[in-house]
């Protein structure tokens, strides 16, 4: 077949319309053969003629999109230096823009045989070949009718984030057509589309849609990779989400998705895994990377380089100070701003990303790449930040430009709800933005990623519904999972008949949900909590592909009733300014105080100002926190000054009734409830005076308003405090 010299840019297989340029960076390759594979199998080698760099490249001259392709790395094998090269291994492109089908686990997908072990002494180079067991990437077709997309590009203090799951969330809807059920069409359909319009989401947080492997032990078990933490193509979208092929016609289907979003106002982010890939530590597959240029892509021990360093505990780490992983990670994140029109990322075990040499730097080159970048830069950027490594935990540290899931904010405020003593100071910090964390290098309150609940552990129901994990139908005996899980039963393990319990679970929901989207910063739900999902109880249903993780749509009347509370909810932080301040309120950061301006105000349920004795009181478990609509410093995207209604939201965490006295009239002449946690109705002609008292159920929010003077409406004499 003839080749022609080709380009060592860009790197992968590009396809111009009259053939297709191949690259591949190898610094420890001395021979590198392309491999093309039929329809049969059947496969033809080609030596790509010409090296630049360390990039070896070719040019097939008409050749056409839908090939299936991969390399075969020539040079040395010598593991205790770092080198893995094995030319019986079929190889993945690390730029593939789509890949074909799944590893199996074959025994030809490894450098050593089963019996021996990778570290045994008689260990043998297995040179089966892997053709046949492992994936195959594929040239794509670029060319796409994006019409008139344009990014919603929501501003932060905009946004309400939806953590959701390709497959989970539609898999079982039954107003999906079947075929298109589970796949990036099947997000696409205008039923999933206008749930979110309705619930009020500007932005859907999907989790790994990078091609991942299917963990072999848990093939072997029955189980399979259902969050998909396990990368192998970084700029592929994952094939089993695909509903109408897999040989580029996934990279389709997933553009469409996300101008269908667009169109709704709908932005896209995607949870993206560029701190390890899935070929493991060294009783791992050789699948790309390990073959290609093992001591270039992986951070290895440096006393053993035979071994992996590990701060994400699924076996390796990618080297964070080698040019060419950072080529790689910068290409693959411009490739799908640019090319797939996503509008921002969350980066899993973010911590990670940092660890430039062993510590995590926030100046690392990595950061300075983003930074600098002039597309990267411009998108939503979110970290997960912590990983398993030393000195791993580090939320409130990651650079200004950067948006963080916060933690802090999701034990204090399960702490709180559960009754957990000595939490009103941090929680009323968390509820305010988490200043302590943020304020420090110049951040906004839009740098809290709020959150009580996310894929990894509970779900809102299961938080209030179990005290301890059951995660049986995972088969590791219990030793999965977070043992510690801040939760709370309400008084009977898992389901019951009980209505007192039952009654009690959805005012914790409702609590936990009012808390979370009533709270400065940004918040995210996870997909199916406002339909009150529960997967009995598991807590980590990473390999759980089923009805146990899957997202359920026959809903009951208190389903229902939770779903219109939601809705209700995220419409009354959309339409008041002061639950989405940009910046931080004007009182100190320990507990979120008094401020001069009058921005904001804390009281005892008695009526009474908190003090420092107030604040520092253990048992207490209520207050109320007055934000005042006639004090918001920012102006809007006009430049106009923002004056909105004025607020009281009361909590009572206590497990009785409790009445709170509400503020003199300085504070607001008369005000309207407009959300009661502890009530089947608010009443909308209810109008409350200063000075008069109101009853708290036990566990319950009171959210109320007070009108700006001459509103439409407004009680008489209903004034916010300037």
């Amino acid at each position: 077949m003839e080749i022609w010299p080709g380009k060592p840019y860009p790197l992968g297989a590009t396809y111009d319309g009259t053939g297709v340029n191949f690259a591949l960076f190898s610094e420890a390759a001395d021979r590198v053969e392309l491999c093309l594979v039929d329809d049969d199998g059947a496969e033809t080698r080609i030596d790509l003629p010409e090296v630049d760099g360390f990039v070896w490249h070719g040019f097939l001259p008409g050749l056409q999109p839908g090939q299936r392709y991969g390399f075969r790395v020539h040079g040395p094998y010598d593991p205790a230096h770092g080198h893995r090269c094995n030319p019986s291994k079929l190889l993945l492109d690390p730029y593939a823009k789509a890949i074909d089908g799944q590893a199996d686990g074959d025994e030809s997908l490894f450098s050593y045989f089963f019996p021996d072990g990778p570290d045994s002494r008689k260990s043998r180079l297995n040179d089966q070949d892997s053709l046949g067991h492992t994936m195959l990437s594929v040239v794509i077709n670029p060319f796409f009718d994006w019409g008139q997309d344009r990014s919603p590009r929501r501003e932060y203090h905009e946004s309400v984030i939806y953590e959701a799951h390709v497959k989970g969330l539609t898999q079982l809807h039954p107003d999906i057509p079947e075929d298109i059920r589970g796949t990036y069409a099947g997000i696409a359909h205008p039923v999933t589309i206008a749930h979110l319009k309705d619930l009020g989401i500007t932005a859907i947080e999907l989790m790994p849609v990078h091609q991942f492997v299917n963990d072999f032990h848990l093939g072997e078990r029955g189980l399979s990779n259902y969050w998909g933490y396990n990368t192998i193509g970084f700029l592929a979208p994952h094939n089993g989400y695909a509903a109408y092929g897999t040989r580029g016609e996934q990279v389709t289907e997933f553009k469409g998705m996300v101008k269908a979003l667009h169109e709704a106002g709908i932005e896209v982010i995607l949870d993206v895994v560029y701190n390890h890939t899935a070929e493991g530590n060294h009783f791992g597959p050789t699948m790309c990377f390990r073959g290609i240029d093992n001591a270039n892509y992986y951070r290895l021990v440096d006393e053993d380089k035979a071994h992996y360093y590990d701060t994400t505990g699924t076996g390796n780490s990618l080297l964070m100070r080698s040019p060419h992983v950072l080529q790689l990670i910068m290409d693959s994140l411009r490739y799908w701003v640019t090319e797939m029109h996503v509008d921002g990322f969350r980066f899993d075990l973010a911590a990670t990303l940092a660890r430039q040499f062993h510590e995590v730097d926030k100046l690392s080159a990595f950061f300075d790449l983003v930074q600098q970048d002039p597309v990267v830069s411009q998108v939503k950027l979110i970290a997960e930040p912590w990983d398993v490594g030393d000195g791993g935990y580090q939320v409130g540290n990651f650079p200004p430009l950067w948006t963080e899931w916060n933690g802090k904010y999701r034990d204090t405020v399960r702490d709180f709800w559960r009754g957990e003593s000595a939490t009103l100071g941090e929680f009323a910090s968390r509820i305010t933005g988490s200043s302590d964390l943020y304020e420090h290098d110049g951040r906004k309150p839009i740098a809290s990623i709020n959150f009580v609940t996310a894929h990894d552990g509970f779900t809102l129901r299961d938080l209030v519904s179990y005290n301890e994990k059951h995660n049986e139908a995972n088969g590791e005996g219990g030793n999965d999972g977070e043992s510690h899980n801040r939760s709370w039963n309400c008084g009977a393990e898992g389901e019951t008949k009980s209505k007192k319990v039952r009654a009690l679970r959805l005012r914790q929901q409702r609590n936990l949900l009012t808390t979370l989207l009533l709270s400065q910063g940004v918040p995210m739900l996870l997909h199916g909590d406002e339909l009150g999902r529960t997967q009995g109880g598991n807590n980590n249903g990473y390999c759980q592909d089923n009805e146990i993780s899957w997202v359920h749509w026959d809903l009951d009347a208190d389903q229902r009733d939770l779903l219109e509370f939601t809705r209700r909810l995220v419409e009354l932080r959309r339409e008041h300014a002061v639950f989405r301040r940009r910046r931080f309120f004007a009182g100190s950061a320990d507990h979120g105080g008094e401020s001069e301006v009058g921005d904001i105000a804390w009281f005892e349920p008695s009526g009474q100002h908190m003090d420092e004795e107030s604040w520092a009181n253990g048992f207490a478990r209520s207050l109320s926190v007055f934000l005042n609509g006639g004090a918001i410093p920012e102006p809007d995207d006009r430049g106009q000054r923002v004056v909105d209604d004025s607020f009281l939201v009361l909590f009572n965490g206590h497990d009785d009734l409790l009445r709170f006295t509400l503020p003199e009239e300085e504070y607001g002449a008369s005000w309207l409830v407009e959300v009661d946690t502890g009530a089947q109705d608010v009443d909308p002609d209810l109008v409350l005076t200063p000075g008069s008292e109101v009853t708290l159920q036990a566990r319950s929010v009171m959210v109320l308003r007070c009108p700006r003077s001459g509103e439409a409406g407004a009680p008489s004499g209903a004034v916010a405090r300037r």
